[in-house]
């Protein structure tokens, strides 16, 4: 008995005897088709970009993960990372069976403190970061995506009154004296340059001008550093938002999830210092489009709910006309086709109220024209036939919309990616209709697209939309073309930033 006393072997021996095969980690890592060299050689390259250069995985390692060995962090966050990417949803650390250490508050990414000062400094450090590093989106050992109550409950902070936001407040005679260096020809300059950017994402993507969007925004923080008068500074942070919810969005496009929700949570921070309520609600659907993405679609909803109420008494008919639609496609991917219905008719309804507004609508809602109602609800419909089992009804349901969609989109020319992601839309409800050959040939002109249009988004639905017709189609001579062409036209490479 005295044997093991002091020697440690004991205590080891028992910790080796509690250990456990992670059969979570191990149903993941089989599913993904890596082998333990691949796993181990993507761990070493992303701690690298972490600067975790300590971090050297081997095959052997990987396998004492597999049989039950808890790693240290950054690694589980490491492996959520990259789980995610390789399913296209959110893989958490617990997901995998790993336990990771317990963050305070303010760094798990989006639970962050709801005050101007730690807004402009959150987005400094992080534009910063990202036009430094500016690989796959993961700028540091905080940065990780967020789902579940850990994602909505600080949202739903947005509705909280804040100092700012206090009534009665006694005006500061020192800040009403105060002349800021930025003159309203200048102001003016800054919200025309966010709406350049607005038009050249919609034109070619997320990947060819993102930099340039976090560049302006890291100059905007430095702007608003500075003494300002309180108007201006409320113009800064509306363009703060602005410039922030557009990288999200580009970020999101080129596939940097992690980056792209981060933005987005710093943009709805800036939106209520500026006392912007309806660019609160866009930011909003921007996450719920992204976690529709990612396969959260009861998240989705729930961020959708909360932009809704924020908004309810300012926002005009095209921006709850948005979010009606964004409301349907995430019944439709909860597989509640009544209240989908009811959403789509909804926004169909308030649309029509649009023309009506007596006020101009601010440039981020123009880009929800017609075209864009069409091709949210026919996704709608699209989705419920995919999860209603590859339903013909709903199949139906989509696709005049859908059609309709694409013929706006085709005289629109200026929204070229949402033109290609319809036409992939259009493709996918052919298949669904057992219609291949039509499909071929809407890939084929999506696909033209896609080469002038630097958005992963785009390709990834196109090579889906491919996979699925090899599925079930694989032998029609259309489609063992449509491979071909596709290998050449659109080669998976590197992504780009």
């Amino acid at each position: 008995m005295g044997g093991n006393s002091g020697s440690g072997t004991g205590a080891g021996s028992a910790a080796q005897a509690d250990k456990r095969p992670n059969e979570l980690l191990t149903s993941w890592f089989v599913r993904s088709g890596w082998s333990k060299g691949e796993l181990a050689r993507q761990v070493n390259r992303r701690a690298r970009q972490l600067g975790a250069n300590h971090i050297s995985t081997d095959t052997s390692r990987v396998r004492r993960w597999l049989d039950g060995e808890n790693p240290r962090e950054p690694i589980p966050r490491i492996l959520s990372e990259l789980f995610s990417e390789r399913f296209g949803c959110v893989v958490s650390v617990e997901d995998l069976g790993l336990r990771t250490a317990r963050q305070s508050p303010s760094t798990t990414g989006v639970d962050l403190p709801w005050t101007g000062p730690q807004t402009v400094a959150l987005l400094s450090e992080f534009s910063r970061s990202d036009l430094m590093l500016a690989r796959r989106g993961f700028l540091g050992t905080s940065l990780a995506l967020s789902a579940g109550p850990s994602l909505i409950e600080p949202m739903q902070r947005w509705l909280v009154p804040g100092p700012a936001a206090t009534p009665h407040r006694e005006p500061d005679p020192a800040a009403s004296r105060r002349v800021g260096r930025l003159s309203k020809p200048e102001l003016d300059l800054l919200e025309s340059t966010t709406v350049m950017f607005r038009q050249w994402d919609a034109q070619c993507g997320g990947g060819l001008r993102r930099k340039a969007v976090v560049g302006q925004l890291h100059e905007v923080t430095d702007l608003l550093q500075e003494p300002q008068p309180e108007a201006t500074t409320r113009t800064l942070f509306k363009v703060a938002a602005e410039l922030a919810e557009l990288a999200g969005w580009m970020s999101y496009d080129v596939g940097l999830q992690p980056s792209a929700q981060k933005y987005f949570v710093l943009a709805l921070h800036a939106a209520k210092e500026a006392g912007d309520k309806p660019l609160g609600s866009y930011v909003l659907s921007s996450m719920s489009r992204q976690m529709i993405h990612l396969g959260r679609p009861e998240d989705a909803l729930e961020l959708i709910h909360l932009a809704q109420y924020g908004s309810r008494d300012c926002a005009s008919p095209r921006t709850l006309s948005m979010l009606y639609a964004m409301e349907a496609r995430a019944y439709a991917n909860m597989g509640q086709p009544g209240k989908c219905k009811r959403a789509v008719r909804m926004a169909e309804d308030t649309f029509a109220e649009a023309d009506e507004w007596d006020e101009p609508d601010p440039d981020w809602i123009r880009f929800f024209s017609e075209a864009e109602l069409y091709g949210e609800n026919s996704h709608s419909y699209r989705d419920l036939a995919y999860v209603a089992g590859r339903s013909p009804t709903y199949a139906s349901l989509a696709e005049p919309l859908m059609q309709r969609a694409v013929e706006l989109f085709s005289e629109d020319g200026e929204h070229q990616r949402s033109y290609a992601l319809n036409l992939v839309g259009m493709a996918t409800v052919h298949l669904l209709r057992r219609e291949p050959e039509q499909s071929t040939v809407l890939v084929e002109q999506a696909m033209h697209i896609a080469k002038k249009v630097r958005s992963e988004r785009v390709n990834t639905r196109i090579r889906k939309t491919v996979d699925t017709a090899v599925r079930d189609f694989g032998d029609l001579a259309e489609v063992v073309d449509l491979t071909d062409k596709l290998a050449v036209e659109l080669p998976e490479t590197a992504e780009a930033v």
